[in-house]
């Protein structure tokens, strides 16, 4: 009988995954980091068992989406808008001080105007990702440090959506303004399309079964992939689609069930995700992108919890919350990887400024997490003291 390759590599994974991540508790070690070294181990640059990241990376960006979801889900509009107005300035401080930074390093190891600029880019954002998973429930749902993370994070994520569409206009060779306007404008059609079907259908069938847990699950996804895949096809990210899902399904009182039943759903993909992270880094590139890249992750895994705590203490916040979030949000994002892809693919950037990029973010990716897991509450914290769910 032949072997089916896409059951082989999830079983590779998966298995490889249980096993790297008993090591990793035993090491005291987040297991995020484990997911992402079994990636490079598996991948095509060490011992090539998985021979196709790019079909994991697309199943990976499942749990990108559904992570957004089930954060919408708990941040109604009317709770949102506030948010994001009350840390603008910071982000955009922080955004604009990184952005220099990456933008100096990528122009003295002799990266042209535009690679530096877009090393630059990469360095702004935080993870989505790890600011949210390691974030405990109660911190996320009910306290001011989760409230903060969160805004800055989709602050940050808008204006890496801007910066990918602008990279995808500049790869076509022109920048059609009109274009880049229409997709801008898209997004409050979204969002009232979203609430206009919410309030109308979505509700009244969720009033309707609510008793019927299976449809209630299956009408859930349906909501989050529809709109991820509509707003894919008036120019958005399917991640902004699923976000606004979630945001518009916030006020229905079913929304706690929902995003409780999702969650094993949500991880079952995250762990694709930084799988893919690892096994789409060629090791070849190592030695000509390592001194840049070490000095980039250093600037982000030293100077962002500093940044951050200098803007969030100027903001009258206390000491002790402004120092945590530094750290929480000090690492590259996983947007800033898909810049770095999407650059290279289009031939705006060299595969050395990519990697260099990719080496950066991964390394934050390894680093960050486990000083988080070491300082904070997690849900994947290796002491019982810390550990909250």
């Amino acid at each position: 009988m032949q072997q089916d390759p896409l059951a082989f590599t999830i079983f590779l994974i998966f298995t490889g995954a249980a096993i790297i991540a008993t090591i990793a508790l035993y090491a005291r070690q987040a297991l995020l980091v484990a997911y992402i070294l079994l990636g490079v181990l598996l991948g095509p640059s060490a011992f090539a068992l998985v021979t196709d990241p790019v079909l994991i990376e697309q199943l990976s960006h499942v749990g990108i989406m559904f992570l957004l979801f089930l954060l919408g889900l708990n941040l109604p509009l009317a709770k949102l808008i506030p948010l994001v107005r009350e840390t603008t300035v910071i982000t955009g401080l922080s955004s604009l001080l990184f952005a220099l930074a990456g933008a100096m390093v990528g122009w003295a190891f002799g990266f042209n105007v535009i690679e530096s600029l877009i090393i630059g880019a990469a360095l702004t954002f935080s993870s989505t990702i790890i600011g949210l998973k390691l974030l405990p429930t109660t911190v996320l749902h009910h306290k001011r440090t989760g409230e903060i993370i969160i805004s800055v994070l989709l602050v940050q994520d808008l204006i890496a959506i801007i910066i990918l569409l602008l990279l995808q206009t500049a790869g076509q060779g022109s920048l059609p303004w009109a274009e880049i306007a229409l997709r801008i404008a898209a997004l409050p059609l979204l969002m009232a399309t979203a609430y206009v079907l919410e309030r109308f259908i979505l509700i009244k069938l969720i009033e309707r079964f609510d008793k019927i847990q299976e449809y209630i699950f299956l009408l859930a996804i349906a909501w989050c992939l529809g709109f991820a895949e509509l707003a894919a096809s008036v120019g958005l990210s399917t991640e902004i689609g699923a976000f606004i899902a979630g945001v518009t399904l916030a006020r229905s009182p079913i929304a706690q069930f929902i995003g409780e039943r999702l969650k094993p759903l949500r991880d079952f993909f995250l762990i694709i995700f930084f799988f893919s992270l690892g096994a789409s880094f060629d090791l070849r590139m190592l030695s000509s992108v390592f001194i840049p890249a070490i000095l980039l992750a250093a600037i982000v895994l030293v100077g962002k919890p500093w940044v951050f705590r200098w803007l969030l203490r100027g903001s009258g916040e206390a000491s002790g919350r402004s120092s945590e979030i530094g750290v929480r949000l000090g690492q590259i994002s996983e947007f800033s990887l898909l810049i770095a892809v999407l650059a290279l693919e289009l031939n705006i950037i060299s595969s050395g400024a990519s990697y260099v990029i990719q080496l950066a973010a991964l390394l934050t990716f390894i680093v960050s997490p486990y000083i988080i897991v070491q300082r904070y509450p997690t849900p994947i914290a290796i002491t019982d003291k810390l550990r909250r769910d």
